[in-house]
């Protein structure tokens, strides 16, 4: 029978391990200078005819941004935009990306009447395809028009119709303006996060990562992220992957739910919407081209959102519904090698690119179709 004494001596032994264990782990992040991923704020300045907008981003980890809102010239071309606030904002997020809107509220020049000859795509969407952090000649429907064109000179113009921060049915109020345009094919680039959400889904909702702004990792309030001497590392690489655990998982719930019985209206109206820009532009003479954009996340593994995009992709097919998942064309490759910024899990120049890329055979073949 063992002694009152060796089992305190046992776990006296015990606690003396964990405790050295939890030291030399300490003096390991130390001496690797281990601070948590956080990041200052982004920043948005817009001119008050809401006809220019800058993306403003505190680091420039790809060397992709060109505009440095603290040079002098930078600030003589956009000190309009915010007088009172430039300077902070040039402080905190000094690396910009320039957004010019036409007098309908999209990115690039006015749309005009529709040329004889010209094979018209309208490509539809929220942030991914108005191209959120990206230069415009970088955004997928500037790089599809581009490769179109490549193919068959002069023939194909192709009108972006992407709003930053706009679901159905607001993107269903869109598709009716960019019908009157008369495009041969409408591309709807559907992100998961779009479709109606029901009154009752969004008051019992709460998150705070999305998964395509990682404001968990944004210094919001706090002047910088540097931990104190008497700080622990051990202590704060624990709280922050404890974080992180805790919001994947409260967002992948908000995102599954907004496609089941959580939100059951919502779906079913965003079904229908899907069937009416289908058949409408049928109608009209067009084809009519979801293309499936997943959230840049797990694409390594298993992607989070592989029974959605099953959804969707069962969705379209009972409708149909001509579909397109970018899913296989970006799986296997590191999430944050398609990334704006890290935190901004916006679609990058590379994920646009491979996007535009993998589209636009589909585009010619349509194209091809119509002749």
């Amino acid at each position: 029978m063992v002694s009152w004494r060796e089992t305190l001596s046992r776990l006296g032994l015990a606690l003396g391990s964990l405790v050295f264990t939890l030291l030399l782990a300490e003096i390991a992040l130390r001496g690797w200078g281990f601070t948590p991923e956080a990041y200052k704020s982004t920043a948005r300045l817009v001119s008050t005819d809401q006809r220019t907008l800058l993306d403003c981003y505190p680091t420039n980890p790809r060397a992709y941004f060109t505009t440095d809102l603290r040079a002098p010239a930078a600030r003589r071309r956009y000190l309009h935009l915010a007088p009172h606030r430039y300077d902070a904002v040039a402080q905190r997020a000094p690396w910009a990306v320039e957004f010019r809107y036409n007098t309908g509220g999209f990115r690039g020049p006015e749309f005009s009447p529709k040329r004889p000859g010209v094979f018209r795509v309208a490509v539809l969407g929220d942030s991914f395809t108005e191209g959120q952090g990206v230069e415009e000649p970088d955004t997928y429907p500037r790089v599809l028009e581009k490769l179109l064109n490549a193919a068959e000179p002069g023939r194909f113009e192709v009108l972006n119709f992407g709003r930053r921060a706009t679901d159905l049915p607001a993107l269903y109020g869109i598709f009716e303006t960019l019908l009157a345009l008369e495009p041969d094919v409408v591309v709807y680039g559907m992100t998961p996060n779009d479709p109606e959400r029901s009154a009752a889904f969004e008051a019992r909702q709460s998150y705070v990562n999305d998964w395509i702004l990682n404001r968990g990792r944004m210094l919001i309030g706090r002047p910088d992220h540097a931990l104190g001497f008497f700080e622990s590392r051990v202590v704060a690489l624990v709280q922050d992957r404890i974080e992180s655990y805790r919001t994947g998982r409260e967002t992948l719930r908000w995102y599954r739910e907004m496609f089941g019985d959580g939100n059951r209206e919502g779906w079913e109206n965003t079904k229908t919407y899907l069937k009416q820009m289908n058949a409408r532009t049928r109608a009209q003479g067009g084809a009519f081209l979801l293309v499936s954009w997943p959230l840049l996340v797990g694409l390594e593994g298993r992607y989070p959102l592989e029974d959605v995009d099953t959804l969707v992709a069962r969705t379209c097919t009972t409708a149909g519904i001509e579909r397109h998942d970018l899913l296989p064309v970006l799986r296997g490759r590191p999430p944050s090698s398609l990334w704006v910024h890290p935190v901004d899990m916006h679609p990058n120049e590379l994920a646009n690119r491979l996007a535009a890329e993998s589209v636009a055979p589909l585009v010619l073949r349509l194209a091809s179709g119509s002749r």
